[in-house]
């Protein structure tokens, strides 16, 4: 179920089915979230729960942290842990919430644009491990997801941006309106990608099928931010997306013959929208050896989702190996190319 603003005075009757709720936030959005539901008196003298904040901090230790305040308190089996944050807090919330005791019910209030399209909608938990992002996890619903449009005014215009590239990612597995989006967001994008997202989890909730589309630019783009920030460069989620779909769209014209106009027009709604990130001398052989990990890959082949056209997804594509490395270079290339950058 899905709550926005106008909905909000039904939390409390969520709420108080419980018998202790506890309230998981990271630094940040303790000190600009939380005031936004100072108006629901159940939620002021609840327990807290404060983890350090970034995708550093989405580990094994940070949910043994959460488990470790949960027996401290007393927490049953009827408790429920509400998670206030991006998409590390309802990632790593909805994990440690589902196997307490077998699982407890929680709810997530995403504060971020990519939370609201992405990360708190569609059951997906988990934890980062090894270097290799989401790979302990499991699927389990939240009780409820909470949008308020509030929230996107105290983020910076990059963490706008790394949702934007979701919500283009629609546009080109779903549904051409979504290639409209931009800055400043309107409601009515992030609404329709939120019920796109729901529908497709919801029919297909343990990715056996349709729900892997929405993996579009992401087994590149996983690899990139993996690499990045354990090599403490600075990425956004949406930032290797976004770098993810150029190749997607490269590797969609040979294997499923995409106009090569389709990748052109990315190319400069990518310029328009992103910012250039310098990927000169980045190994492929650790890139390969990231997305050989992919939770996607079946009998030890890389699979990728690639389109045929607008709306029209193709999953469990087998890519060879050499492919891929000329995938990545055609992004690389574009990347300092000075026809879209000027440098």
């Amino acid at each position: 179920m899905i709550l926005y603003k106008n909905d909000i005075s039904k939390l409390t009757d969520l709420i108080s089915a419980h018998t202790k709720t506890f309230i998981l936030l990271d630094e940040n959005t303790e000190k600009f979230c939380l005031q936004y539901f100072n108006s629901i008196e159940l939620l002021k003298s609840n327990t807290k729960i404060v983890i350090p904040s970034g995708e550093q901090h989405k580990t094994i230790e940070t949910v043994q942290y959460i488990w470790s305040k949960l027996v401290d308190n007393h927490a049953d089996r009827k408790s429920l842990l509400i998670n206030i944050g991006g998409g590390m807090v309802t990632d790593i919330g909805g994990f440690a919430a589902s196997c307490y005791q077998r699982g407890i019910d929680f709810i997530n209030v995403p504060t971020t644009l990519l939370g609201m399209i992405d990360a708190a909608v569609g059951g997906k938990t988990g934890i980062d491990f090894q270097g290799l992002k989401n790979q302990i996890g499991l699927f389990s619903q939240p009780l409820v997801v909470v949008v308020l449009f509030d929230f996107l005014n105290t983020l910076p215009q990059r963490e706008l941006l790394s949702g934007l590239a979701e919500i283009i990612k629609y546009g080109f597995i779903v549904d051409k309106y979504f290639l409209e989006a931009k800055l400043p967001i309107n409601p009515d994008f992030i609404e329709k990608a939120i019920a796109v997202k729901d529908g497709i989890t919801r029919s297909d909730t343990t990715e056996q099928g349709l729900r892997k589309i929405l993996n579009f630019g992401h087994t590149i783009g996983h690899a990139l931010e993996t690499y990045l920030i354990d090599n403490q460069k600075e990425i956004r989620h949406g930032e290797g997306v976004a770098m993810g779909m150029v190749s997607a769209l490269y590797l969609s014209e040979k294997y499923c013959g995409l106009n090569h106009e389709i990748t052109r027009f990315y190319k400069d709604l990518y310029a328009k929208n992103f910012n250039r990130f310098d990927l000169n001398g980045i190994p492929m052989d650790a890139l390969m050896e990231i997305m050989r990990h992919d939770k996607k890959n079946e009998g030890g082949d890389i699979r990728f989702v690639l389109i045929e056209d607008y709306g029209r997804p193709v999953y469990d594509v087998v890519v060879k190996s050499e492919d891929i490395v000329d995938s990545i270079n055609y992004l690389v290339d574009y990347q300092n190319d000075a026809n879209y950058w000027g440098k």
